[in-house]
């Protein structure tokens, strides 16, 4: 993330950001081998992996997301024009990632994979913690701020709607860095990566980083 921040401190939408990761990926690591959108085929259904990477000796599973607050400025080098629009629902944007990583989860299933939930965001409310005496939110369990653990079964309106309810099996503690540094209201961008290990032989325990 420090290399790729160099020349792309900012992207103009989630699938710049997987293509600019993946570039970085194949400068530093020729080795590795980079594939995008790659099929997870299991329990009757098909889901997308955002990007599969191959190594040699194992393979690591990375899903995506870029959640932005409204932004204009130059940035990069080259240096472009950026207009990035406001997402807004930040609570989809926790109940997404928070999905991503339970994703990761099966996919990790093989003794040689293992995975990574990636966030990068401007969206300063995603990181900071809630302030003392706010009133409990509909996704309070789902809350991705810096220093919190995840783990176990997490409920979306205290359980008032069961669909959103997500089960994790490992604990991930959550780290959020800096990023890249722009100018005005919205330019400070943070990521949040956490690794998901392999599961193969019932290991239900992971860490995040």
């Amino acid at each position: 993330m420090t290399e790729l921040s160099r020349h792309r401190p900012v992207f103009h939408s989630e699938a710049d950001l997987q293509h600019g990761f993946a570039r970085v990926l194949w400068e530093l690591a020729p080795d590795v081998h980079a594939r995008l959108e790659v099929p997870q085929r299991g329990s009757g259904k098909t889901e997308y992996l955002d990007l599969q990477c191959l190594g040699p000796e194992s393979r690591t599973a990375i899903e995506f997301k870029y959640f932005t607050r409204g932004w204009t400025g130059r940035a990069g080098s080259p240096v472009e024009d950026y207009d990035l629009k406001a997402h807004g629902a930040t609570d989809l944007a926790r109940l997404h990632f928070v999905r991503d990583i339970a994703r990761l989860e099966r996919f990790c299933r093989r003794s040689d994979q293992n995975g990574i939930a990636l966030m990068l965001s401007n969206e300063t409310s995603l990181w900071a913690p809630p302030g003392p005496g706010r009133r409990r939110t509909r996704d309070h369990d789902f809350r991705i701020h810096h220093g919190r653990d995840l783990a176990g079964t997490l409920l979306w309106a205290e359980g008032a709607y069961e669909p959103n309810t997500c089960s994790l099996r490992g604990t991930y503690p959550l780290e959020w860095e800096t990023y890249s540094e722009q100018s005005g209201a919205g330019g400070e961008f943070r990521y949040l990566a956490v690794f998901v290990g392999s599961s193969a032989g019932g290991a239900d325990d992971a860490t995040g980083a």
